[in-house]
């Protein structure tokens, strides 16, 4: 665990290691009070952001490359590819094979349809870690640790009025995994 540590704290801006550090710690409360394993949920969250910040081009290159675009806001918004191209690089790079783990990376940003209880934690926990500031962040902290469902769906649906809001492109995974949330709650 250390040298992912170590390795992510040299490949990241201190900004950037800090937030992977807050969703690291946040995964693993999640993943305690959810009955997950809390382990892999420390590891995913440390690794979330491996492709964060290369740049629009590499992501684009890499994400046709890996054959990974399935939507056209990915074109648009390069940086919809940082979770889809660090599973790759973590699997590639590091050597994890964990399927759970690549596939919490690889849809931490959009979200999915079907999403496991890692996946979720990791969804959330990005979104909620100690150093997010907005104005709605302590009510999802709240709805997060009350129930993990609720607090992923409030967060997809946060996410998409923001979207809306901004008049950016709606990643049809996002659509999906709030479609497939409100069908299977409960």
């Amino acid at each position: 665990m250390n040298k992912f540590i170590a390795l992510m704290k040299e490949r990241l801006s201190c900004s950037r290691y800090e937030h992977s550090l807050g969703v690291a710690r946040t995964a693993r409360e999640l993943a305690k009070l959810y009955g997950a394993d809390e382990d892999k949920a420390f590891l995913t969250g440390i690794l979330h952001d491996y492709a964060k910040e290369l740049s629009d081009q590499e992501l684009l290159q890499l994400g046709i490359k890996h054959n990974l675009i399935v939507d056209q806001a990915e074109i648009k918004q390069p940086q919809l590819l940082h979770g889809p191209v660090g599973a790759v690089l973590i699997k590639e790079e590091l050597g994890i094979e964990d399927n759970e783990i690549l596939t919490a990376v690889r849809y931490h940003t959009t979200g999915c349809s079907g999403m496991d209880k890692l996946s979720q934690i990791i969804y959330i926990a990005d979104y909620i870690e100690p150093n997010r500031k907005f104005p709605e962040v302590d009510s999802l902290r709240k709805i997060a640790y009350a129930n993990l469902t609720e607090g992923v769906l409030a967060g997809l649906n946060s996410t998409i009025k923001y979207v809306v809001d901004n008049h950016q492109l709606l990643h049809i995974l996002s659509v999906e995994a709030r479609n497939w949330m409100l069908q299977n709650k409960g």
